[in-house]
């Protein structure tokens, strides 16, 4: 093997080491965690693998299973976690196309402008930007007072602490994931295929169906990937600008970390959180991959 082919194959296995050691890895020590039990030690686990008169010895604890799969706190933190990002992605679309469309339609000299007023927020910690939405959106916050000045509402609006208060936050947050790479696709799209349209009889509206949507598909499932997974998993906006009544799953995955010190169990429902966005990515990718073979 030559010097240049052993060059070029190092540099091929350096995204496999990295996915091997800081993706494969935790999550097979995560897993083992999930298959062990609770301990009082420290960590509070007893693995389930252990070492005995010279052999291996083997204690799958598999309580965590059946409790994650019978408790409706969980699943009721499953299904509230994935609603709500569900719905953060499509308010996303809603708001953030018609962003990104108007941003790539600009005049060039005003693009990088306003491609900083988008990335903007990012420059300030998200802790400060939550901790800035309770106080717009608290009983004697900003926005009451200002409705209540404009004589649009009599009392103050309960808003903070309620599931209308995590979707404002969760798509404040997660906008610009989906406006950045929706304006890149949209940015590099041929306008002319609009005027051809036009003068073949197209009116605006069936054009931007029929042109620019499809075109503009990658980046907009790019954007959706980008707001969903994470807002899946998303902790610090439900946390403070949430409720007990409306419990996610990473709010209860640190509860049975430091609260209730249960690590296998928190190791369970992180795995479980991975495999339910992992597996439709999946199927996602061999969709696609049989869409451009046919």
């Amino acid at each position: 093997m030559s010097a240049a082919t052993a060059r070029r194959r190092g540099v091929l296995a350096l995204p496999w080491i990295w996915l091997g050691l800081f993706v494969a890895a935790p999550f097979v020590i995560v897993l083992a965690i999930s298959l062990s039990s609770a301990g009082y030690g420290s960590p509070p686990i007893d693995f389930f693998i252990g070492w005995q008169n010279g052999h291996p010895t083997f204690n799958i604890n598999l309580d965590s299973f059946e409790l994650l799969a019978s408790d409706q706190l969980y699943i009721r933190g499953f299904l509230n976690s994935i609603a709500i990002a569900g719905l953060t992605t499509l308010l996303c679309l809603l708001v953030g196309y018609p962003m990104a469309y108007v941003m790539a339609r600009a005049p060039a000299r005003l693009q990088p402008l306003l491609v900083m007023l988008v990335i903007l927020p990012f420059w300030t910690s998200s802790l400060i930007r939550v901790y800035a939405w309770i106080g717009i959106l608290k009983e004697n916050g900003l926005l009451n007072g200002l409705l209540l000045h404009l004589g649009l509402i009599s009392q103050p609006l309960v808003i903070l602490n309620t599931p209308i208060a995590v979707q404002i936050g969760m798509v404040y947050a997660y906008l610009p994931f989906l406006v950045l790479p929706l304006y890149a696709t949209l940015q590099k799209l041929d306008w002319t295929l609009l005027e051809a349209a036009a003068d073949l009889g197209a009116k605006p509206w069936s054009a931007f169906f029929r042109v620019t949507l499809p075109l503009s598909w990658p980046g907009t499932l790019a954007g959706a990937l980008l707001v969903f997974v994470p807002a899946s998993g998303e902790y610090l906006i439900p946390e403070l600008l949430g409720s007990s009544t409306l419990p996610m799953i990473s709010t209860v995955l640190w509860t049975e970390f430091f609260g209730n010190r249960d690590w296998p169990m928190a190791s369970l429902i992180a795995v479980m959180l991975l495999l339910v966005l992992a597996i439709p990515l999946l199927f996602l990718r061999g969709g696609q991959a049989t869409a451009g073979r046919v």
